[in-house]
């Protein structure tokens, strides 16, 4: 079984991916302004985390860190906090 799930769906159908505890799993969806990045990982503490941002894409966009901490235990310490 998978430590990290994903999934899309676009026109040409939906798609699946899988990652383990060592690789995580990040996934993008862009535009011509900008993407969010979503990436799945493990801590030092061996906790799930997640990191939601903006990010440029092509050359448009900007940073912006939404939330990275822990996956299913919110935090509002984790909002913002780059």
């Amino acid at each position: 079984m998978s430590h990290f799930y994903g999934k899309l769906q676009g026109n040409r159908g939906e798609a699946t991916r899988r990652g383990s505890a060592k690789s995580g799993m990040e996934t993008y969806c862009a535009s011509w302004n900008g993407a969010i990045r979503c990436k799945g990982y493990v801590d030092e503490n061996n906790v799930d985390c997640v990191l939601v941002q903006m990010a440029p894409w092509q050359g448009c966009g900007e940073y912006f860190v939404f939330y990275d901490g822990p996956i299913g235990k919110f935090n509002p310490d984790n909002l913002g906090c780059y």
